[in-house]
């Protein structure tokens, strides 16, 4: 067993992961691709999302790197907010984590000069002082060096900041006469080569460009369904779940898409939460599909930087809330326009993803919460359909077991109670929110559901439900004729092969005035559909 004494390994959600301590995926194919990008002496910035592993692969890379390059990693959250009020203050403290963090490896001349600029009071000091000390460094080193700069996002409301990305521009442009870094490697959320902030005194806006030199960074740093095999793997081969590996890891790329943050902190629910706990008494019980369910139940129910994040952008661009929104219950196609400061945004928190020319949610994680956001806020909960919902929640549920049909059953009749002829003065869109609104209290707390993205279109949207272990398929549609239905109806059934389940169910939502209102069954081949029509 590989632990570090006593201490058994872990899944790590919280800064850099330790193969000593912690279960990681294998990135070497990773550094390999980063390390070709500094051979062939790119300068380049690693922008991704939070908690996407950043850290983790720097460090890594760090390490990777030492046999041909010296390495000089710095951590701009090492520095404080006065080191960047004025080029002196922010040339002593890059001095000094340089001195800190390189000090075995610093030549006496070079790590003189640095100690000049640190504690001695240079009134004149200049940036321009720093980088020629660096670049005579740079032309003695017997080995090349590259730069490392790790959370820069705390240095990018600066001026002394963007000046200090002009001088390292300068420098790579004039490299073959002015010895400079073989590469530097620039890492954060926010995309430094366009940095719009207030850096005026009269707070003027403007767009400011000094990282224009930078290489395109297109290295896949989420995790693949291999990846999380490999290291589930790791975890069996030193707890013996007797869990399907491929399987399991199937079913969390299948929710996260491989965003780092999710996958690991699903696995150390299963890991620390839900093996041992009543229902799932040992690890082999966990790590099974139901344990996994309830596992992304948790991660639903709680609070955490990223989905607080996520929130808190939804809040500060309207544009990009509703946007979400007509994805979410219209099925809205939106085209990827990369001028949207709001979609570039999102695009860079991990939210939303360019999938060949259409804003897509990144993630079914993200989904899942995102419904729940508007599904539970105050105008949603104070919903005449939400409240008899949760009012008859209790009708709804027998021994453990969601009844499905008396659920429908019941929605259409509250609907037509509560909407009447008024149902024609809002579109499907609306329809869908409401049928949601109402499956939202009753699942609450126990079942999850999501939408398969797939389906999610203008006319049709598929949701499943998981509720204590089963599964329920629910077409969401409208009414455009009976050879169009009777379609929906075989589609439908073509689903639940997918699913392995013999009924299904289809929430109709017809507009014509002469309607009939009701519940009806109809079977195909060996399959049974229940459908509603409101």
């Amino acid at each position: 067993m590989n632990n570090v004494g006593n201490k058994r390994r872990c899944f790590n959600i919280t800064g850099a992961c330790n193969l000593q301590l912690h279960y990681m995926v294998d990135i070497q194919g990773r550094l390999e691709e980063i390390k070709r990008l500094v051979d062939d002496g790119k300068y380049f910035a690693v922008n991704r999302a939070r908690q996407y592993g950043k850290t983790t692969t720097l460090m890594a890379l760090a390490e990777y790197l030492k046999k041909d390059y010296v390495v000089m990693p710095l951590d701009f959250q090492m520095m404080s907010h006065d080191d960047f009020t004025d080029e002196k203050s922010f040339v002593a403290a890059f001095a000094r984590e340089i001195i800190e963090n390189a000090v075995d490896i610093l030549p006496v001349t070079t790590r003189n000069q640095l100690e000049s600029f640190v504690y001695e009071e240079l009134i004149s000091v200049k940036m321009a002082n720093l980088f020629t000390c660096l670049s005579e460094w740079c032309k003695n080193c017997e080995k090349p060096i590259v730069l490392i700069i790790d959370e820069v996002d705390s240095a990018t409301n600066n001026q002394v900041f963007l000046d200090f990305l002009a001088m390292l521009r300068g420098y790579y442009l004039k490299r073959t006469t002015r010895p400079t870094f073989q590469s530097v490697i620039l890492a954060g959320v926010y995309d430094v080569k366009n940095i719009k902030r207030k850096i005026r005194p009269d707070e003027e806006h403007k767009i400011n460009s000094p990282w224009n030199i930078a290489a395109d960074f297109k290295v896949n740093m989420g995790f693949s369904v291999e990846d999380i095999a490999g290291m589930l793997s790791e975890y069996e081969d030193e707890h013996h779940t007797s869990m399907d590996v491929e399987k399991m890891a199937e079913l969390i790329f299948g929710y996260t898409s491989g965003y780092p943050f999710l996958v690991s902190r699903i696995c150390k629910l299963l890991d620390e939460d839900i093996a041992g706990s009543k229902d799932f008494p040992n690890e082999a019980d966990a790590w099974k599909r139901e344990g996994f369910l309830e596992a992304v139940k948790m991660l639903l129910a709680e609070k955490n930087m990223l989905f607080g994040s996520l929130m808190g952008k939804l809040s500060d661009y309207q544009e990009l809330r509703q946007v979400v929104y007509d994805i979410l219950f219209g099925g809205e196609k939106i085209v990827y326009n990369p001028d949207e400061q709001w979609l570039d945004i999102a695009m860079m928190f991990g939210f939303v993803e360019n999938a060949d020319g259409t804003v897509v949610i990144a993630n079914r994680i993200f989904e899942m919460r995102l419904y729940n956001y508007f599904l539970t806020t105050t105008e949603s909960q104070s919903s005449e359909i939400f409240r008899l919902a949760s009012r008859n929640k209790t009708q709804f549920i027998h021994n453990g077991h969601l009844d499905m049909d008396l659920l429908l059953k019941k929605f259409v009749e509250h609907f037509d109670s509560i909407y009447g002829d008024d149902a024609e003065e809002f579109d499907e869109f609306e329809g869908r929110r409401r049928f949601l609104l109402y499956l939202r209290p009753i699942i609450n707390g126990i079942g999850n559901y999501y939408i398969e993205a797939e389906t999610r279109n203008a006319r049709r949207m598929d949701v499943v439900v998981d509720y204590c272990g089963e599964q329920f398929i629910i077409e969401l549609k409208v009414w455009r004729g009976n050879a169009y239905n009777e379609r929906g109806e075989q589609q439908l059934s073509d689903y639940l092969d997918y699913f392995h389940l013999k009924k299904g169910y289809m929430l109709s939502y017809n507009f014509n005035k002469k309607k009939e209102i009701g519940i009806k069954e109809i079977k195909i081949g060996d399959r049974l559909i229940v459908e509603a029509v409101v």
